[in-house]
Order: C-alpha cells, then sequence, then structure tokens
C-alpha cells in the first residue's frame, strides 16, 4: 500500500474495524456481561467489555454509552481505557457518522463538565 494511503480515512477506519471485530471475537456473551454490569455498575471491565459486544452486534450508541459512563465514573480506569476505546470506535465510524458525532458530544460533556 502506498505510504499515502495508509493514513487515508477510509483505510484507518477500515484498520479500526478490524481490529475491533478481532477483539469481538474473544468476548463472552452480551446478556451475560448486561447481567454483571446490572449486578455490579462499577464493574467497569464488564462495562467495557459489553460496549465492544454490542457495538460488533450494531448498537454503537449503547457501545458509546456504556464507555462514556466508565469515563464519568472512573477516567482514569485501566490506563483511560474507555476513552481510548471510544477514539477506536470513531476512527471506524468515521469522523460524520451519526454514531461518532453522538459520541463525541457525549464525552465531550463529560470530559468538561
Amino acid at each position: 500500500m502506498p505510504k499515502a494511503k495508509a493514513t487515508d480515512i477510509a483505510v484507518t477506519g477500515a484498520r479500526a474495524e478490524l481490529e475491533l471485530a478481532r477483539v469481538a471475537e474473544t468476548l463472552g456473551d452480551a446478556a451475560d456481561l448486561a447481567r454483571r454490569v446490572e449486578a455490579d455498575p462499577a464493574d467497569h471491565q464488564a462495562r467495557f467489555d459489553l460496549a465492544l459486544a454490542l457495538n460488533a452486534r450494531g448498537d454503537a450508541k449503547g457501545a458509546v454509552d456504556h464507555l462514556v459512563e466508565i469515563v464519568k465514573r472512573e477516567r482514569t480506569w485501566n490506563e483511560e481505557a474507555a476513552r481510548k476505546q471510544l477514539v477506536q470506535f470513531f476512527e471506524a465510524w468515521g469522523p460524520m457518522d451519526k454514531a461518532t458525532l453522538y459520541g463525541r458530544r457525549r464525552l465531550s460533556a463529560v470530559l468538561f463538565a
């Protein structure tokens, strides 16, 4: 691939999508993860995994909501994993995607509140 194309938005988005799909394959059942989060809302790992599972199922808004909730509760959890994951989602979805715009608004509201 030409060096100029390696940083193209479509190429970086495709790479992010592939990485997300690879990670999603290793997650447990979304229903089990949702039960864990419901039982313990402070279980950030379960919430994080649930966000990845929801995104893999096409529920981008649900994924954003769970990751923003982690940022809201404990911004620095796991070296800011929730914020970093949101950025990876934004790259995969593209800058003008409805989910990206929604996620950026939600994240900004928490970070700059």
